[in-house]
């Protein structure tokens, strides 16, 4: 007993529904994923790398790869979605990043910074919760809610390239940039223009970006403005194209809606998506924000071929993801049909013509459906396929590529292979259908009338072929194409069908739960096993037939002994039900695929309770599980649409050894005519070759000639320039012999000059400079003499200076002391003030409530101020004092001008005195401000006083509202109840219209039957018209046998021949065909008659229910218009209500009036007296506390305000239609 071990050898699919599902990691080497696994696939080498990245089977969402190409960040759905981070070097998880409160299943988008170090990962329904990680500590920088008020989904986020902290999202109508700061992400830049259904964008510098919208355009963004908008043009569909399938072409459509889907960014410009598998290329002008479109290029498919997505009709190839290599020359793109295209960027490729398509498939096409069908060949290194996408593929698996594919026009639910390779069983939904395989081509060879086969199978030795057609299985010869036998007993359908080596046995299983045996040769049931609560979906025979293997809808593996019809082991394979199972030729190796896509090696053979080990690989349930008849490979397909090839090996990692001597079959089927075809091109094209050699040689002889007869003239050429030029070189030496001659002279000239010009000028500088010296010696005496002089006056004038300044200084001194005294009782007896101010401040606190908080606030600000003007007089003392001191200063610098000093001295003792009295005016000012102080206490203590009056005032306006508010509670109940009546009419409106569209069907129905009996009588007339040209072609016979009127003998002959020819059956069938035509005849007018009656009596019930219709519409339109006027009173009473609060507001502003003019009175002590005189409340309040009347009335002004804009909100404009009832909801207290 072993398990099987099993290694991912290659991957055919890719996961078309992950977000930037292609990304370059070098220029070789690209990231895609398949299934639930990522590969690594080397486009040069053809080989693919795997990184196992799944932690659940629900299967991946979106992917992203890090700036510096060293990690992959991908995220998967589930109860908790995760991000895997994953070393692209090592092939390993480097970390799996979690957030419980998502609120979402899944990531729609990924990015990481431009460093590497953060990642941001966009979140789903209905939470649209983004998450910013520092991924390597897996530590939760933050999060934000990133959608609007209309819970639109987000498209993508992305990173600026230029800084870790500055993150882009779109959405639908919505685009916003945010900013990491302090710990949260804070929008920095909002949106100015009007808003789009953005689907991507892409960074082209630090502020500049370009967002693609569902419209066609691409706009240019530079913070929150858009500079600039592009049109994307639409391409129009080529004549006529190949598509790089060898067996299929494809035309390019047009009508399709532009959106788009993915765009980037490259040195000369962007790339975008546009249409149905179109890319445009947009580059760089000389002005700024214009990029001008270059080149369309479009994938050459058939825009026919559709696929159904949300119940809305999108075209398979639009493209869905884009990736730029590295040296910007190749560009890889994925498309909504699970395909990859590659195409060249450079100058040559792009020039090419108009009709050869510049995209090329990447590696293979795949399929872009769930795959239905798969089967394996015994000569050959193949591989079967067929899928909802219409298409019919055969893999080559030993060199890893597509082989022939072709596509049809009906789904494909079953295929088997030959064991020849040469032919293919197909089981279409209307036929099953017999292809060869030929050189370049799949062609139909015959066609079995089974509709939908949804299981079908060659016998080991391929000479039959069972198919299922429904619950009977029919056996065929595979050459013959005789139904040799049909085996019948399943009461359900048929799922899966299983030979034995010898193909003496077949054994069946099908959804009521039955296993059947069957004896081809006797074509009768030998022995059976049924459960009736399980609904088997796959068995495996073994090499002898004694023992069955089967899996179903119960979540068991079955071990079954057909002979004894028992059930010899179960066992339970957890809670996701095999769908599949498979058995090797060898018997040593056992294999099972799940419901969510587990491939599971089973240890074999089974025990008690069983042992296996799981590999994830799908997405989805495994439609397909087999085993090559070698059993080295196994193959595995599922409704992912992607095909896994798998090396196998039993116990200790032993492989099924292969025969060496026994190689693959190279053997091909080919057409006589494409063959002879062939050969003749080839007779044609060598005939043509030895034609451009003739050709050839002619053309080199005649080039050698005229070669040689232009060497012979460029040789004479040149030896005539040369001569020329030697002549003129020596004519040119003696000139220059000349020349330097002529120059030497000069020199010596010149240098003769110079000498005699610089003894001149020394003699004159020596002259200069002696005059110059005695001046030198005079002035420097009378220098001398001068310092003398003023060092003498310097001494007198220090000594006289010092003793005016000591004088002056004792006399300040003494001033600055007074000022510093009676600046000290100024101080104190502030300070005094502040303490009994502080007192009283405290008392006045603890009497006041909140609602006089302002006005301490305003009195405290007055406070400041006084504040601030004691600040200023120190202010001006220090002035005064630094004047003392630059008049110290001055008297320093005079130097002797005692008069200057004196009269100075007069100005300051002046200035001081005026000092004086701004100091006694000051300490009057203080004396009176403490005065006000005491009048404000007073003004207090009466607003305490106001407010009491005030407070009563307020209740009796509550109490008015109060009253308003019963009023309108009557009105409300009315309005619901014509609510409820309005839904009921509604509700038989519906009714109706359900009535009339059953009538409308049974006026088609009759529509129906007349078309048939229009086409009966179309086939009278064609029978009366063939018997027209019959009686024609008696007449001609009989005119024919006119000549032998004269003798009688050869008309009798003539005419016998003539009657032989036309009416030989005629007296036989005559009299049983004019009874069955007058039948006929008689059956057709009772047939006419009864529609004839059916249509009048469906007309009259037309007729009669429409009157009805239009009498429930007169009466549904008479009773809206009862509503309407009852709306119309309720506006008049919302007037009404209106006009009172109108009322109140005019009180309001009255009593305002009131209070401004009362502050400005004497201060009085009666307290407000409160009047009401015809609805109009009068205030005579006190002249203190107008800030806080006013609050108060202004706070409750704006309540009312309020109230009469929620009661106008819900009344509808005038001169629009009004809403249904049903919808409108009035604003109730």
């Amino acid at each position: 007993m072993s398990i099987a071990a099993v290694q991912l050898k290659h991957t055919f699919g890719l996961k078309g529904d992950v977000t930037n599902n292609v990304a370059y990691l070098d220029e070789q080497t690209i990231l895609l994923p398949v299934g639930s696994i990522c590969i690594l696939y080397n486009i040069d080498q053809k080989n693919q790398k795997f990184i196992t990245c799944a932690s659940s089977t629900d299967g991946m969402t979106a992917m992203a790869v890090s700036p510096n190409k060293r990690y992959a960040a991908v995220a998967e759905k589930g109860e908790k979605p995760t991000v895997t981070i994953v070393d692209l070097h090592t092939l390993r998880k480097r970390k799996v990043l979690s957030f419980p409160d998502l609120q979402s299943l899944e990531f729609v988008s990924l990015a990481f910074s431009p460093d590497s170090k953060y990642l941001i990962a966009q979140g789903g329904a209905p939470g649209w919760v983004l998450v910013y990680w520092g991924w390597e500590k897996a530590k939760v920088m933050t999060t934000l809610k990133t959608t609007n008020q209309h819970n639109s989904p987000i498209k993508q986020v992305s990173f600026n390239p230029k800084d870790n902290t500055s993150i882009c999202i779109i959405g639908e109508t919505i685009y916003k940039q945010f900013r990491y700061t302090e710990g949260n992400l804070k929008q920095h830049s909002f949106q100015k223009a009007e808003p789009q259904n953005y689907l991507c964008h892409a960074w082209l510098s630090e502020t500049r970006l370009i967002i693609g919208t569902d419209t066609g355009k691409v706009q240019l963004f530079e913070g929150g403005d858009m500079k600039n908008e592009f049109e994307v043009p639409s391409v129009p569909a080529p004549e006529s194209s190949k598509s790089p399938s060898r067996s299929s072409k494809h035309e390019l459509g047009t009508g399709y809606e532009v959106a788009i889907n993915c765009i980037t960014t490259y040195s000369k410009g962007f790339l975008c998506s546009g249409g149905s598998g179109t890319l445009h290329l947009f580059e760089k002008t000389d002005e700024k924000n214009v990029f001008k479109h270059v080149r369309s290029v479009s994938i050459c498919v058939d825009p026919n071929i559709q696929i159904n997505i949300s119940d809305k009709v999108t075209n398979l190839h639009d493209i869905m993801s884009l990736s730029l290599s590295p040296s910007e020359e190749n560009v890889v793109c994925s498309t909504r049909s699970h395909q990859l295209y590659s195409l060249t960027l450079s100058a040559a490729d792009l020039g090419k013509a108009a009709s050869n398509s510049a995209f090329s498939y990447l590696s293979q096409a795949f399929h872009s459906a769930p795959i239905l069908g798969m089967d394996v060949c015994l000569r050959k290194p193949l591989v079967a396929t067929c899928s909802q996408d219409r298409s019919v593929r055969i893999w080559n698996y030993e060199q890893q590529v597509l082989d022939i594919w072709k596509e049809f026009q009906e789904e494909a639910y079953s295929v088997a292979l030959h064991p020849s390779g040469l032919f293919v069983l197909v089981g279409f939904s209307e036929k099953l259908r017999l292809l060869n395989i030929l050189i370049d081509e799949l062609r139909v060879f015959k066609e079995i009338s089974i509709r939908g086969c949804r299981e079908c199978r060659f016998s080991n030795g391929g000479h039959l072929f069972a198919a299922a057609n429904s619950n009977l299985i029919q056996v065929y010869g595979t050459f013959s194409f005789e139904n040799v036998g049909n085996l019948k007993g399943h009461s359900g359908k048929v799922r899966s069908i299983g030979w034995n080596q010898d193909d003496t046995r077949l054994v069946s299983c099908s959804s009521d739960g039955a296993v059947y045996e069957w004896n081809v040769h006797a074509y009768k049931r030998e022995g059976d096993c049924v459960v009736k609560n399980c609904s088997y979906t796959s068995l495996a025979v073994s090499g002898d037939a004694r023992t069955t293997y089967a899996v179903g809808t119960d979540c068991t593996l079955k071990e079954l002994n057909l002979m004894d019809s028992t059930v010899k082991r179960e066992i339970s394979v957890g809670p996701a039900a095999c769908t599949q199972i498979s058995l090797s030729r060898s018997g040593r190796m056992m294999f099972c695929g799940t419901a969510n896509g587990v491939i599971r090696a089973v240890k074999f053979p089974l025990g008690e309770t069983g042992d296996w080990q799981d590999y994830q690989s799908h997405t989805g349930p495994i439609n397909r599980l087999c085993v090559s008849w070698d059993d080295q490979f196994m193959f595995s397909a599922g409704t992912d649409g992607s095909l896994f090839i798998y090396k196998v090996a039993d116990k200790d990692g032993r492989g099924m050894k292969r025969d060496k001597e026994i190689t693959y079959s190279e053997e091909i089927l080919i057409t006589k005519s494409d063959l002879e075809e062939k050969n003749t091109l080839m007779s044609e094209l060598k005939t043509r070759v030895d034609e451009l050699k003739m050709e050839n040689e002619y053309q080199l002889r005649l080039k050698d000639m005229n070669y040689s007869e232009k060497i012979k003239e460029m040789s004479d050429k040149f030896l005539q320039e040369k001569e020329d030029l030697t002549a003129k070189l020596v004519s040119l030496q003696s000139e220059k012999e000349q020349m330097e001659t002529k120059h030497n002279d000069k020199i010596q000239e010149l240098k003769e000059k110079q000498q005699q010009e610089i003894h001149d000028l020394s003699n004159a500088d020596a002259q200069k400079l002696m005059n110059e010296y005695e001046k030198y010696q005079e002035l420097q005496a009378r220098n001398q003499k001068l310092q003398e002089d003023y060092e003498r006056q310097l001494v007198e004038m220090e000594a006289s200076r010092e003793k005016a300044l000591n004088e002056l200084t004792e006399m300040y001194e003494g001033m600055l002391h007074d000022k510093a005294l009676q600046l000290d009782n100024a101080r104190e007896e502030q300070r005094q003030h502040h303490k009994e101010w502080d007192e009283m401040r405290r008392q006045i606190e603890e009497d006041s409530d909140m609602e006089i908080l302002d006005i301490r606030n305003k009195f405290e600000r007055k406070l400041r101020e006084e504040k601030e003007e004691n600040i200023k007089l120190r202010g001006e003392y220090g002035i005064t004092k630094k004047k003392v001191d630059s008049l110290q200063n001055e008297i320093g610098s005079l130097k002797g001008e005692i008069q200057k000093l004196e009269s100075e001295l007069r100005k300051r003792e002046a200035i001081i005195s005026s000092l004086k009295v701004d100091i006694d005016g000051l300490r009057r000012e203080i004396q009176e401000r403490d005065d006000t102080i005491q009048d404000k206490e007073k003004r207090i203590y009466d607003l305490k006083k106001k407010n009491q009056e005030l407070e009563k005032f307020k209740f009796v306006l509550d109490y008015k509202i109060k009253e308003l508010r019963r009023q309108m509670e009557p009105k409300e109940n009315e309005i619901k109840a014509m609510k409820e009546q309005i839904k009921k009419m509604e509700s038989e409106l519906e009714e109706s219209d359900r009535e009339n569209k059953a009538y409308e069907l049974a006026l088609e129905k009759q529509d129906l039957k007349l078309q048939a009996s229009n086409s009966e009588m179309m086939k009278e007339r064609i029978k009366v018209h063939d018997m027209r040209v019959e009686l024609q072609n008696i007449k001609a016979g009989l005119h024919g046998t006119s000549r032998y009127i004269q003798e009688p003998k050869q008309l009798k002959e003539k005419i016998k021949e003539l009657y032989r020819l036309h009416l030989g059956d005629f007296e036989e069938g005559s009299q049983a065909d004019q009874n069955a035509e007058s039948d006929m005849h008689s059956e057709y007018a009772r047939q006419r008659k009864h529609l004839e009656h059916s249509v009048a009596a469906l007309r009259k019930k037309l007729s009669k229910d429409t009157e009805i219709h239009r009498m429930d519409n007169i009466r549904v339109m008479q009773e809206n218009v009862t509503l309407l006027k009852e709306v119309n009173d309720l506006r008049k009473e919302l007037k009404t209500v209106r006009s009172q609060l109108h009322d109140s507001q005019a009180a309001m502003k009255i009593l305002q009036k009131n209070v401004s003019e009362v502050t400005l009175r004497t201060t009085s002590s009666q307290p407000p007296q409160v009047s009401t005189v015809s609805g109009i409340v009068q205030v005579e309040p006190s002249p203190n506390d107008q800030s806080r009347i006013i609050d108060m009335q202004r706070t409750e002004i704006s309540k009312l305000r309020l109230r009469i804009r929620e009661l106008e909100s819900g009344r509808p404009h005038s001169g629009t239609r009004l809403p249904p009832l049903g919808t409108v909801t009035l604003p109730v207290s």
